[in-house]
Protein backbone atom coordinates (compact mmCIF):
# COMPACT_ATOMS: atom_id res chain seq x y z
CA UNK A 1 0.00 0.00 0.00
CA UNK A 2 1.56 3.26 -0.94
CA UNK A 3 0.49 6.58 1.13
CA UNK A 4 -1.02 9.58 -0.71
CA UNK A 5 -3.49 11.18 1.49
CA UNK A 6 -5.25 13.64 -0.14
CA UNK A 7 -4.19 12.78 -3.81
CA UNK A 8 -7.51 12.72 -6.10
CA UNK A 9 -6.62 9.08 -7.57
CA UNK A 10 -5.91 7.75 -4.22
CA UNK A 11 -8.40 4.62 -2.79
CA UNK A 12 -10.09 6.15 0.11
CA UNK A 13 -10.30 2.82 2.36
CA UNK A 14 -13.15 3.78 5.12
CA UNK A 15 -13.24 1.92 8.43
CA UNK A 16 -15.64 2.37 11.09
CA UNK A 17 -14.57 2.12 14.92
CA UNK A 18 -15.63 2.19 18.32
CA UNK A 19 -13.46 1.86 20.97
CA UNK A 20 -11.03 -0.87 18.11
CA UNK A 21 -8.21 -3.10 19.80
CA UNK A 22 -4.99 -4.74 18.66
CA UNK A 23 -7.40 -5.89 15.97
CA UNK A 24 -6.82 -2.90 14.26
CA UNK A 25 -3.57 -2.89 13.65
CA UNK A 26 -3.93 -5.94 12.12
CA UNK A 27 -6.16 -4.65 9.57
CA UNK A 28 -3.61 -1.18 8.53
CA UNK A 29 -0.92 -3.89 8.67
CA UNK A 30 -2.89 -6.26 6.52
CA UNK A 31 -4.03 -3.60 4.00
CA UNK A 32 -0.63 -2.62 3.14
CA UNK A 33 0.03 -5.91 1.22
CA UNK A 34 -3.80 -5.82 -0.09
CA UNK A 35 -2.75 -3.51 -3.06
CA UNK A 36 0.05 -1.47 -4.61
CA UNK A 37 -1.90 1.55 -5.68
CA UNK A 38 -2.37 4.52 -3.98
CA UNK A 39 -4.61 4.63 -0.93
CA UNK A 40 -5.37 6.84 2.08
CA UNK A 41 -6.95 4.92 5.23
CA UNK A 42 -10.29 6.75 7.08
CA UNK A 43 -11.33 5.82 10.59
CA UNK A 44 -14.54 7.22 11.56
CA UNK A 45 -14.02 7.04 15.14
CA UNK A 46 -17.72 6.52 17.12
CA UNK A 47 -16.24 5.86 20.21
CA UNK A 48 -14.32 7.52 22.76
CA UNK A 49 -10.13 8.79 22.77
CA UNK A 50 -8.10 5.71 21.26
CA UNK A 51 -4.61 5.61 21.52
CA UNK A 52 -4.21 2.69 18.98
CA UNK A 53 -6.45 5.30 16.46
CA UNK A 54 -3.77 7.89 16.98
CA UNK A 55 -0.88 5.73 16.54
CA UNK A 56 -1.79 4.96 13.27
CA UNK A 57 -2.63 8.45 12.41
CA UNK A 58 0.23 9.21 13.13
CA UNK A 59 1.14 7.02 10.23
CA UNK A 60 1.53 8.63 5.99
CA UNK A 61 -1.75 7.94 4.20
CA UNK A 62 -3.98 7.37 7.57
CA UNK A 63 -6.08 9.61 9.47
CA UNK A 64 -9.00 9.57 11.85
CA UNK A 65 -12.61 11.39 11.40
CA UNK A 66 -14.11 11.92 15.08
CA UNK A 67 -17.62 11.65 14.39
CA UNK A 68 -18.67 13.31 17.90
CA UNK A 69 -20.70 10.35 18.93
CA UNK A 70 -22.07 6.91 18.45
CA UNK A 71 -23.54 7.80 14.69
CA UNK A 72 -24.24 4.11 13.47
CA UNK A 73 -22.20 2.54 11.08
CA UNK A 74 -23.62 3.82 8.34
CA UNK A 75 -24.28 7.55 9.01
CA UNK A 76 -20.69 7.51 10.13
CA UNK A 77 -19.16 5.41 6.61
CA UNK A 78 -21.61 8.33 4.69
CA UNK A 79 -19.01 11.03 7.09
CA UNK A 80 -15.77 9.07 5.84
CA UNK A 81 -16.73 9.12 2.17
CA UNK A 82 -17.61 12.67 2.24
CA UNK A 83 -14.68 14.28 -0.52
CA UNK A 84 -13.07 11.29 -1.61
CA UNK A 85 -12.16 11.87 -5.40
CA UNK A 86 -11.33 8.94 -6.60
CA UNK A 87 -13.25 6.16 -8.73
CA UNK A 88 -13.60 3.88 -5.98
CA UNK A 89 -14.13 3.83 -1.82
CA UNK A 90 -13.99 1.05 0.21
CA UNK A 91 -15.84 0.29 3.14
CA UNK A 92 -14.40 -2.47 5.68
CA UNK A 93 -15.08 -3.51 9.36
CA UNK A 94 -11.51 -2.84 11.74
CA UNK A 95 -11.68 -7.15 12.24
CA UNK A 96 -10.96 -7.55 9.03
CA UNK A 97 -7.38 -9.49 7.34
CA UNK A 98 -6.58 -8.94 4.37
CA UNK A 99 -5.33 -11.37 2.29
CA UNK A 100 -2.03 -10.35 -0.13
CA UNK A 101 -3.31 -8.35 -3.12
CA UNK A 102 -6.65 -9.10 -2.23
CA UNK A 103 -8.03 -5.07 -2.75
CA UNK A 104 -6.06 -5.41 -6.32
CA UNK A 105 -8.03 -8.55 -7.38
CA UNK A 106 -11.20 -6.52 -6.89
CA UNK A 107 -10.23 -3.49 -8.44
CA UNK A 108 -9.71 -5.57 -11.41
CA UNK A 109 -12.93 -6.82 -11.62
CA UNK A 110 -14.70 -3.56 -11.07
CA UNK A 111 -12.89 -2.64 -14.12
CA UNK A 112 -14.46 -5.94 -16.11
CA UNK A 113 -17.65 -4.99 -14.97
CA UNK A 114 -18.50 -1.37 -16.00
CA UNK A 115 -21.77 -1.29 -13.93
CA UNK A 116 -21.02 -3.51 -10.97
CA UNK A 117 -22.09 -0.43 -7.77
CA UNK A 118 -20.82 -2.69 -5.53
CA UNK A 119 -18.07 -5.74 -5.00
CA UNK A 120 -17.25 -8.14 -2.67
CA UNK A 121 -14.64 -10.89 -1.53
CA UNK A 122 -15.27 -14.36 -0.61
CA UNK A 123 -15.15 -13.58 3.35
CA UNK A 124 -13.52 -16.44 5.31
CA UNK A 125 -14.16 -17.21 9.28
CA UNK A 126 -11.19 -17.52 11.65
CA UNK A 127 -11.19 -21.25 11.15
CA UNK A 128 -11.03 -21.17 7.18
CA UNK A 129 -14.78 -21.84 6.63
CA UNK A 130 -16.56 -19.57 4.52
CA UNK A 131 -19.02 -17.00 5.69
CA UNK A 132 -22.05 -16.35 3.27
CA UNK A 133 -21.93 -12.60 1.95
CA UNK A 134 -23.02 -12.87 -0.85
CA UNK A 135 -27.08 -13.24 -0.67
CA UNK A 136 -30.42 -12.78 -2.65
CA UNK A 137 -33.17 -10.13 -1.91
CA UNK A 138 -35.33 -11.71 0.53
CA UNK A 139 -38.95 -11.58 -0.31
CA UNK A 140 -40.96 -12.03 2.52
CA UNK A 141 -41.58 -15.62 1.96
CA UNK A 142 -37.59 -16.08 1.27
CA UNK A 143 -37.07 -14.11 4.46
CA UNK A 144 -39.57 -16.07 6.73
CA UNK A 145 -38.25 -19.39 5.88
CA UNK A 146 -34.93 -18.46 6.55
CA UNK A 147 -35.33 -16.66 9.28
CA UNK A 148 -37.77 -19.17 11.05
CA UNK A 149 -35.45 -22.27 9.88
CA UNK A 150 -32.15 -21.28 9.08
CA UNK A 151 -30.74 -22.22 12.82
CA UNK A 152 -32.57 -25.80 12.98
CA UNK A 153 -32.27 -26.98 9.79
CA UNK A 154 -29.39 -25.20 7.92
CA UNK A 155 -29.80 -26.66 4.23
CA UNK A 156 -33.55 -25.69 3.87
CA UNK A 157 -34.61 -24.98 0.87
CA UNK A 158 -35.16 -20.82 1.79
CA UNK A 159 -31.81 -20.92 3.53
CA UNK A 160 -30.07 -22.12 0.62
CA UNK A 161 -31.76 -20.13 -2.08
CA UNK A 162 -30.71 -17.34 -0.12
CA UNK A 163 -27.39 -18.08 -0.18
CA UNK A 164 -27.21 -19.35 -3.97
CA UNK A 165 -24.75 -16.87 -4.51
CA UNK A 166 -22.45 -18.32 -2.14
CA UNK A 167 -22.81 -22.39 -3.51
CA UNK A 168 -19.54 -23.89 -4.70
CA UNK A 169 -18.67 -23.30 -8.12
CA UNK A 170 -16.23 -22.57 -10.64
CA UNK A 171 -14.53 -19.41 -9.23
CA UNK A 172 -16.03 -17.39 -11.44
CA UNK A 173 -17.36 -13.87 -10.63
CA UNK A 174 -21.06 -13.57 -9.88
CA UNK A 175 -24.15 -11.30 -9.88
CA UNK A 176 -25.84 -11.11 -5.98
CA UNK A 177 -29.00 -9.82 -4.84
CA UNK A 178 -26.84 -7.75 -1.60
CA UNK A 179 -23.11 -7.88 -0.15
CA UNK A 180 -21.86 -8.34 3.10
CA UNK A 181 -20.62 -4.63 4.61
CA UNK A 182 -17.98 -6.14 6.30
CA UNK A 183 -16.02 -5.34 3.42
CA UNK A 184 -17.19 -3.47 0.01
CA UNK A 185 -15.37 -1.72 -2.61
CA UNK A 186 -18.06 0.74 -3.95
CA UNK A 187 -18.00 2.65 -7.39
CA UNK A 188 -18.23 6.49 -5.71
CA UNK A 189 -20.59 7.18 -8.91
CA UNK A 190 -22.89 4.35 -7.85
CA UNK A 191 -22.73 5.01 -4.24
CA UNK A 192 -23.53 8.52 -4.60
CA UNK A 193 -26.28 8.43 -7.25
CA UNK A 194 -28.09 6.15 -4.36
CA UNK A 195 -27.16 8.53 -1.78
CA UNK A 196 -25.11 6.34 -0.12
CA UNK A 197 -26.04 4.19 3.37
CA UNK A 198 -29.65 4.88 4.50
CA UNK A 199 -28.93 6.80 7.88
CA UNK A 200 -31.82 5.31 9.00
CA UNK A 201 -30.08 2.23 10.00
CA UNK A 202 -28.54 2.45 13.30
CA UNK A 203 -26.90 -1.08 12.71
CA UNK A 204 -27.54 -3.92 10.48
CA UNK A 205 -29.29 -4.39 7.08
CA UNK A 206 -27.67 -1.03 6.07
CA UNK A 207 -25.68 -2.88 3.50
CA UNK A 208 -28.76 -4.67 2.85
CA UNK A 209 -30.46 -2.35 1.84
CA UNK A 210 -27.57 -0.41 -0.08
CA UNK A 211 -27.72 -3.18 -2.26
CA UNK A 212 -30.86 -3.23 -3.06
CA UNK A 213 -30.86 0.29 -4.01
CA UNK A 214 -28.04 -0.18 -5.96
CA UNK A 215 -30.00 -2.59 -7.95
CA UNK A 216 -33.00 -0.86 -8.32
CA UNK A 217 -31.34 2.02 -9.53
CA UNK A 218 -29.65 -0.46 -12.41
CA UNK A 219 -26.51 -0.84 -11.06
CA UNK A 220 -25.01 -4.60 -9.84
CA UNK A 221 -23.25 -6.25 -7.15
CA UNK A 222 -20.64 -8.69 -7.96
CA UNK A 223 -19.34 -11.84 -5.91
CA UNK A 224 -15.52 -11.90 -6.40
CA UNK A 225 -14.51 -15.37 -4.92
CA UNK A 226 -10.94 -14.64 -6.07
CA UNK A 227 -10.64 -12.06 -3.25
CA UNK A 228 -10.13 -13.24 -0.21
CA UNK A 229 -10.37 -12.04 3.60
CA UNK A 230 -10.46 -13.48 7.36
CA UNK A 231 -13.36 -11.32 9.46
CA UNK A 232 -12.92 -12.18 12.97
CA UNK A 233 -16.72 -11.12 13.39
CA UNK A 234 -17.59 -9.06 16.15
CA UNK A 235 -14.41 -8.89 18.86
CA UNK A 236 -16.23 -5.86 20.99
CA UNK A 237 -19.82 -7.82 20.92
CA UNK A 238 -19.35 -11.50 21.87
CA UNK A 239 -19.21 -11.28 25.87
CA UNK A 240 -22.71 -9.49 25.57
CA UNK A 241 -24.90 -10.40 22.53
CA UNK A 242 -27.86 -9.32 23.78
CA UNK A 243 -27.64 -5.43 22.42
CA UNK A 244 -26.29 -6.80 19.12
CA UNK A 245 -29.23 -9.16 19.05
CA UNK A 246 -31.64 -6.22 20.03
CA UNK A 247 -30.50 -4.06 17.27
CA UNK A 248 -30.21 -6.59 14.30
CA UNK A 249 -34.34 -6.96 14.84
CA UNK A 250 -34.86 -3.41 15.04
CA UNK A 251 -33.06 -3.30 11.56
CA UNK A 252 -35.73 -6.14 10.36
CA UNK A 253 -38.32 -4.19 11.01
CA UNK A 254 -37.40 -1.46 9.60
CA UNK A 255 -36.57 -3.35 6.57
CA UNK A 256 -39.81 -5.27 5.75
CA UNK A 257 -41.62 -1.80 6.73
CA UNK A 258 -40.30 0.33 4.65
CA UNK A 259 -40.99 -2.53 1.78
CA UNK A 260 -44.36 -3.38 2.66
CA UNK A 261 -45.56 -0.15 3.06
CA UNK A 262 -49.19 0.68 1.77
CA UNK A 263 -52.03 0.49 3.93
CA UNK A 264 -53.26 -2.32 3.04
CA UNK A 265 -50.64 -4.31 3.99
CA UNK A 266 -50.27 -3.45 8.07
CA UNK A 267 -51.71 -6.60 9.21
CA UNK A 268 -48.76 -7.64 7.30
CA UNK A 269 -46.36 -5.55 9.07
CA UNK A 270 -48.10 -6.44 12.61
CA UNK A 271 -47.75 -10.14 11.89
CA UNK A 272 -43.86 -9.97 10.92
CA UNK A 273 -43.34 -7.67 13.78
CA UNK A 274 -44.59 -10.04 16.01
CA UNK A 275 -42.15 -13.16 14.47
CA UNK A 276 -39.74 -10.74 15.14
CA UNK A 277 -40.45 -9.97 18.52
CA UNK A 278 -40.69 -14.04 19.36
CA UNK A 279 -37.43 -14.95 17.55
CA UNK A 280 -35.60 -11.80 19.40
CA UNK A 281 -36.20 -12.97 22.58
CA UNK A 282 -35.81 -16.72 21.63
CA UNK A 283 -32.00 -15.79 20.55
CA UNK A 284 -31.62 -13.65 23.75
CA UNK A 285 -32.47 -16.51 25.96
CA UNK A 286 -30.36 -19.20 23.91
CA UNK A 287 -27.35 -16.47 23.87
CA UNK A 288 -27.56 -15.96 27.60
CA UNK A 289 -27.51 -20.22 28.14
CA UNK A 290 -23.91 -20.38 26.54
Amino acid sequence: MSSSTGATNALRVICVIYNPGAELLDFAASLRSATARPTELVLVNNGGPSEIADALAREPGTRVVESGGNLGYGRAANLGARGAEGSWIVVANPDLIWTPGSLDVLLDAGSRHPRAGALGPKILNPDGSEYPSARAIPSLRLGAGHAVLGRIWAENPYSRAYRSANEPGDGSERAAGWLSGACLLLRREAFAEVGGFDENYFMFFEDLDLGDRLGQTGWSNVFVPAAEVTHVQGVSWKKDPAPMIRAHHVSARRYLSSRYDAWYQAPLRWSVSLGLSIRERLEIRSARRR
